[in-house]
């Protein structure tokens, strides 16, 4: 696997809280600056000053609801650069394999409970690779990884192809794409149930997205 890029801690710091922050307010548009800064175990000041710059980047909108409480909300940007930001943290995590791992597990846990034993990887990353480790542990089968630009290739014994029905049926797949995992995962929505698309939580996909880009999804899985 590639060795993490190295970043200073404050650079790591300030992605992190920012992230934090665009996942909690696409969690909840209700939320206060008060439950933020507990979420995020970081001084109600600071909460604050975050909010304010993702507000002049145009990354989250405010809008004020009665009685005196304000609303937030992602804007497209915001989606964008959260996505920007998923790829750039984990890139540079130095606890990327053991979260990694454990996520790939828990699925891989829960593929076995619903019998799906075919699974289909989405991107060619350090992900994937940590993933063809795990799949074994739970009787999962690895049936190929799909990404275009590396088809007709090998990655970890396994065939790479540009397109998923390439690989003939499969029960579920797992998104590892580390560039653009919120692209992958609408390429394949509507082509599989979205419980049959299985994304580590550290890839920050938001899986209801409402209005998705077309364009962001023109690429396709196949």
């Amino acid at each position: 696997m590639n060795k993490p890029n190295a970043r200073s801690p404050e650079a790591n710091a300030e992605t992190e809280i920012t992230l934090g922050l665009l996942d909690a307010v696409e969690e909840d548009s209700a939320l206060t600056q008060r439950s933020v800064a507990r979420r995020l175990g970081i001084a109600l000041g600071l909460t604050n000053a975050y909010l304010k710059r993702c507000v002049r980047k145009g990354l989250i909108k405010i809008t004020q609801v009665p009685p005196n409480r304000y609303a937030y909300y992602l804007t497209p940007q915001g989606f964008a650069e959260k996505s920007r930001l998923t790829a750039e943290y984990l890139s540079s995590s130095f606890q990327f394999f053991r979260r990694a791992r454990d996520q790939c597990a828990r699925l891989f846990d829960d593929c076995a409970r619903r019998n799906w034993r075919r699974v289909a990887l989405v991107g060619i990353s350090d992900l994937a690779e940590i993933a063809t480790l795990s799949a074994p542990e739970y009787g999962v089968t690895l049936v190929g990884v799909v990404d275009e630009k590396e088809a007709g290739k090998r990655f970890a014994g396994l065939l790479v192809v540009a397109t998923l029905s390439e690989l003939g049926e499969v029960d579920a797949v797992l998104v590892t794409d580390l560039r653009a995992p919120q692209a992958a995962f609408e390429a394949l929505s509507g082509r599989l149930p979205d419980e049959r698309i299985l994304t580590p939580r550290l890839l920050r996909v938001t899986r209801d997205r409402p209005g998705l880009d077309e364009q962001a999804v023109a690429g396709a899985i196949g």
